[in-house]
């Protein structure tokens, strides 16, 4: 570890050199704060033993511009507005649930205002969903969609998101005539919002495409996994994960309708670039595989 005084200050990244109270008195111990962050200098494999690597680390203080910037982009991806919301945020982006519900439970015990009320709410529907608690996510989102009503139209733009995940959860529900309602709703709202080629406008129609799907309507599933497509294809380099979802879509409504050479066609050119892009153990090789092996049965 390299510390250097002249780079960084003691009253934001304090540090403290604590030899004598170290069980081993021949090591330099320094104790450190629970925030502090090393940048990795460098890693190079021990000669003597491949088992063992040696690490160096900075360390880093608030005037490094790279740490600067990476903070204020967590910080925008972040939704919450104060700092016990973005712990929520946080929370949820690694997966702690259940603590994220608890914290949410305790911020709308003390909400002052209508405006933090409706986002514990649609957080807290969120969560229910991830759960599959998917009930009680549409109540939550309900009473989200009750407040902002007091002051939006019904096609507001920032209601969008929220119709999404109703239909979301509806779709889970296997409600799928209640899933379609709620996203075609969203839908309205972005097609009016954003631009003809924007990505979140293929996120929709893969939505309600997939909704049709599950209703068995092959056509209709196939109509709306084209449109999305169309979209990703000027928006997105040739080789994108997410065109390889597409393709795959695509093929698996063509096989629903029992067109499998035109199946196979996209099943493949899905099994591609994922293979190019992805470890080859990933779910979606495998996933796909076994729908090429499925369709050629068929054939």
């Amino acid at each position: 570890m390299t510390i250097d005084p002249n780079t960084i200050s003691a009253e934001t990244t304090p540090f403290a050199l604590i030899d004598e109270y170290s069980a081993i008195e021949t090591e330099k111990e320094i104790l450190f704060s629970m925030h502090t962050v090393f940048r990795v200098d460098d890693i190079k494999q021990s000669i003597s033993n491949s088992r063992l690597w040696e690490v160096q680390l900075s360390l880093t203080g608030d005037n490094d511009p790279q740490l600067a910037t990476l903070t204020k982009t967590i910080q925008k991806d972040l939704c919450g507005s104060t700092g016990w919301h973005r712990m929520g945020d946080l929370m949820i982006e690694v997966g702690h649930y259940n603590q994220a519900e608890e914290l949410y439970n305790e911020l709308l015990k003390n909400a002052s205002s209508d405006g933090d009320r409706q986002h514990i709410y649609h957080m807290l529907g969120f969560l229910k969903n991830e759960k599959g608690q998917y009930q009680e996510a549409v109540a939550f989102y309900e009473k989200s969609l009750k407040i902002n009503r007091k002051t939006l139209s019904e096609d507001h733009s920032s209601l969008a998101p929220t119709y999404t995940n109703i239909g979301l959860a509806y779709n889970n529900m296997g409600d799928y005539s209640k899933a379609l309602e709620f996203y075609e709703k969203s839908h309205k709202i972005l097609e009016k919002a954003l631009p003809p080629n924007h990505l979140d406008l293929a996120i929709s129609y893969n939505n309600i495409g997939g909704v049709y799907d599950n209703m068995g309507d092959n056509s209709k599933a196939l109509e709306f996994c084209e449109k999305a497509h169309k979209i990703k294809e000027k928006a997105l380099p040739p080789n994108h994960p997410s065109l390889a979802t597409s393709y795959n879509n695509i093929g698996f409504a063509y096989s629903g309708k029992g067109d499998y050479s035109k199946a196979l066609s996209f099943l493949e050119k899905a099994l591609s670039i994922w293979q190019k892009s992805l470890p080859p153990n990933h779910p979606n090789i495998k996933t796909v595989t076994n729908s090429i092996d499925y369709v050629k049965k068929k054939m």
